[in-house]
């Protein structure tokens, strides 16, 4: 519970409402909540829960209309900040109470430079010239691991890495000096080597400055390496809250109870013995891209996948790891033939997908099928969802009669957890988890014997991450799929994958047999990928 009187910050009862021309939709109801000097609060939930709401009402960025806080207050330091003017608020934004986003690259503005954007942090406020507010601004981007800060501060937000974007937010957010840092999903896309950064980075701060921090995620690992307390939150309510070691190791509430059982690690994945029989053998692939020449510079070659052999067998699951930029996903487009390879086989019950014309190209597609990282994006929004299950038989005419669609489409659906009912409606009416199980479903419209899922889980809510690789396993199970596996969560590939095939820089460094592979890795890179995932706080405080 708050306590508004000695707390840094306190929310006590919050309730905020957004309209509609369908009526009001309750964001949050009677929210309360503290943080002190120092500590890390952690906001736990789902999405939609009511995480992202509580910290815009925090930094005063409800938008009247539609959103409306019905009751409720936010102090911060006894002072009640809910409802400010725009130059009170002015001097508590960005010089009290601080911010960062989940995606830096949308909250940068494309067309300004990086130290022109710092700066401006300074001259808003009135806190320095524009010669001072740059030197400060190259002094931050140093502090937070830029490297060549006086180079790089005329560089624009594009030439950064995802990870170096967060940091120059980061940098942004503590440029005046705030008391209070809310981080709202500050690592949900990065790679879990510069999660690590970004998460350690986050720490040498709060024991340099004292900072409080307000880190809202729906990651459970995350939450267990940063939080000292918790605050769990469901549908616009807080149904737990306490220390962090007890919401973990001894959950209240059945909610809690859910998403604590959704842990990877709380998971075993039994040793389970796939066909010997190859349907699948990459050999020597590789992929270069020709980069334009600097001005003077001569032209450079990238080798995107660079000589990458692996085999896959009937009802196996092949893992494949690595960080951005590794060359996952271009195999994974090569496989497709969405890509071109530069030289290289693959070998397809030993026929060349590389060299198939376009008539053993459609042949070859109706047994492999793809489920991307996003489903919304792949999907028609004009589409109905009996209209996207079925479209592969408008094309392969000969899987199926017309009058035995509506039928199959049910089938389909009830194969993936969703009602016949779903086939009327479009993809916009669907929840991620949702979205993703329709994906499927239209993956497994053609018969397919392999599946290529190219990062299909790393959007989704951690219950629902579990909910679709308990789908997958058991679909592979009951029709004898075969699974490329996509990912850079190396939890939650460790309880679904047989094999797993570790990639950096276009070349893959190892591979072996999942749980030979985490008890023993033999390359540097494994180990150092496998040593990044977050530990809780609690072991990382055990073994210092």
């Amino acid at each position: 519970m708050s306590n508004s009187a000695t707390s840094l910050l306190s929310v006590d009862n919050l309730t905020v409402d957004f309209h509609s021309a369908t009526g009001a939709f309750r964001a949050t109801e009677e929210v309360s909540f503290s943080v002190e000097a120092g500590e890390t609060l952690v906001i736990l939930g789902e999405s939609g829960s009511g995480k992202s709401v509580s910290a815009s009402a925090i930094m005063g960025l409800i938008d009247t209309p539609p959103g409306e806080i019905v009751s409720g207050t936010v102090q911060y330091r006894g002072r009640d900040i809910t409802h400010l003017s725009e130059g009170a608020r002015r001097s508590i934004n960005g010089c009290k109470i601080a911010m960062i986003f989940q995606d830096p690259l949308s909250h940068l503005n494309p067309v300004y430079t990086i130290g022109w954007q710092m700066a401006e942090v300074y001259t808003a406020h009135k806190k320095a010239g524009s010669a001072e507010a740059r030197q400060r601004s190259i002094d931050i981007l140093r502090r937070v691991g830029i490297p060549e800060p006086e180079t790089r501060i005329d560089w624009y937000p594009h030439q950064f890495s995802g990870g170096q974007r967060q940091r120059i937010m980061i940098g942004m957010a503590i440029a005046l000096g705030p008391e209070l840092l809310i981080a709202d999903e500050p690592t949900t896309a990065l790679d879990v080597s510069v999660q690590a950064q970004i998460l350690d980075l986050l720490k040498d701060l709060q024991r340099e400055e004292g900072l409080g921090i307000i880190m809202i995620t729906h990651d459970l690992e995350v939450a267990a390496n940063m939080a000292d307390r918790i605050v769990v939150m469901k549908n616009g309510r807080i149904v737990e809250e306490g220390d962090a070691r007890k919401v973990f190791d001894h959950p209240e509430h059945a909610y809690t109870r859910q998403l604590m059982g959704a842990l990877p690690a709380h998971i075993e994945a039994p040793e389970r013995a796939a066909g010997t029989e190859p349907i699948l053998a990459v050999e020597h692939l590789c992929k270069s891209y020709q980069l334009s020449p600097g001005l003077f510079g001569a032209p450079r070659v990238l080798n995107a996948v660079d000589d990458v052999s692996f085999t896959l067998k009937r009802g196996e699951t092949l893992g494949i790891v690595g960080e951005s930029g590794s060359g996952k996903s271009t195999i994974a487009r090569i496989l497709l033939r969405l890509t071109d390879a530069t030289s290289g086989a693959a070998l397809f019950h030993g026929d060349d997908v590389l060299k198939m014309d376009r008539q053993q190209l459609l042949a070859f597609r109706r047994r492999v099928q793809m489920v991307f990282q996003d489903p919304y994006s792949s999907m028609n929004p004009r589409m109905d969802v009996f209209s996207i299950v079925s479209e592969s038989w408008r094309i392969h005419k000969d899987i199926l009669a017309r009058v035995q669609w509506r039928d199959r489409v049910a089938e389909l659906l009830a194969l993936v957890g969703l009602n016949a009912d779903h086939a009327k409606r479009y993809p916009h009416q669907f929840s991620g988890g949702q979205r993703q199980r329709i994906a499927i479903a239209r993956a497994l419209a053609c018969d397919p014997e392999l599946l290529v899922c190219d990062e299909a889980v790393s959007a989704l809510d951690v219950s629902i991450q579990m909910q679709i690789i308990d789908l997958l396993g058991d679909l592979r199970d009951r029709l004898g799929l075969s699974y490329i596996f996509i990912t850079h969560d190396l939890p939650i590939v460790r309880n679904f994958a047989d094999r797993i095939l570790v990639m950096k820089s276009g070349k893959v460094v190892e591979q072996n047999r999942t749980e030979a592979l985490f008890q023993n890795p033999a390359d540097p890179y494994t180990r150092k990928l496998i040593e990044a995932a977050p530990r809780p706080k609690w072991e990382n405080a055990t073994a210092a």
